[in-house]
């Protein structure tokens, strides 16, 4: 009975047409790039052909295209009317990718090249959402977001009919909220280490630079709580000064959110301070008043 399999000799011919077909396809498929819009544009070199086509490229949001012919038509068009064309729209291509830092050296060194092109307005809105853009979380440092705020409010006084106002306020209102979570953050982590008078510090700190902080309530109740902890923990001969600072934290925190959540907490360390400090008192009264007697029977 004859094997329903090929003969062994066949087989390296099958294989062998196998390839050649994968080779077609391959070909084929290197033939139909190659053949590309894009790639026919190139090997066109029509300078202005390539301008059109950049423009059509990033307005149909294919930006890497765009990007390719505006980086190849730049020093063609060096020194003409469409020198700062194609600087802006190179810094757009990199702005809408979200190469942040490329597109804000671009649009800087617009700024400084094209004072008065009637595209410098988008460009200084485009250069301060970079960085807002690039603002690390609250934990990281915020230096991005210090700068950020700086480009913002500078493109908010130049341009104040600008239609884009009311995002910038938006803008800057998150960036500000990023500053108070930084140090907020900051100074719970020396609270949550047991650093209290660091804690301390820093959270007086955090107030006094940024008043209006949506952490007020939490940072004035986490004050009085480090200030109760380092007092009760603190050597008996700096315990009445600390657990005073306690009733100062208290009456601060209490003054302001008599309805807080953290209410009740509060009043127990005021009531361990007021008894600590009441004991005190009693003691060098005692005290004052044993010395006294002891005087009298000395004089007598």
């Amino acid at each position: 009975m004859r094997s329903l399999q090929s003969p062994i000799w066949q087989k390296p011919i099958e294989m062998k047409r196998v390839n050649i077909v994968k080779l077609v396809i391959i070909a084929t498929a290197v033939g139909v790039v190659g053949c590309s819009p894009f790639n026919k544009l190139l090997k066109l070199n029509d300078s202005e052909q390539m301008y059109r086509a950049a423009i059509n490229y990033y307005h149909d949001g294919d930006f890497q295209h765009a990007l390719q012919l505006f980086e190849e038509l730049a020093p063609r068009y060096a020194s003409t009317m469409r020198s700062d064309t194609i600087m802006y729209y190179t810094g757009c291509c990199f702005y809408k990718q979200g190469d942040f830092h490329t597109s804000g050296r671009i649009f800087d060194e617009y700024r400084s090249t094209y004072g008065r092109s009637p595209l410098l307005e988008d460009v200084e809105y485009m250069h301060a959402m970079g960085y807002y853009f690039s603002s690390p979380q609250p934990s990281r440092d915020q230096t991005t977001t210090l700068q950020a705020i700086r480009a913002i409010g500078e493109y908010m006084e130049r341009y104040p009919s600008s239609p884009k106002m009311g995002i910038c306020e938006m803008r800057l209102e998150e960036l500000k909220n990023k500053l108070y979570d930084k140090s907020f953050i900051n100074a719970r982590t020396y609270y949550k280490t047991g650093r209290y008078k660091a804690a301390i510090i820093a959270f007086e700190n955090a107030l006094a630079e940024f008043p209006d902080t949506p952490h007020r309530e939490e940072i004035l109740f986490l004050t009085l709580d480090a200030s109760y902890r380092l007092a009760d923990n603190s050597l008996a001969s700096l315990q009445v000064d600390r657990f005073l600072d306690t009733m100062d934290a208290y009456y601060n925190f209490i003054s302001e959110f008599p309805e807080s959540k953290h209410a009740k907490a509060a009043e127990r360390m005021q009531r361990a301070a007021k008894r600590f400090l009441a004991k005190h008192n009693a003691d060098a009264d005692a005290t004052e008043a044993e010395d006294a007697e002891n005087n009298n029977q000395t004089i007598q």
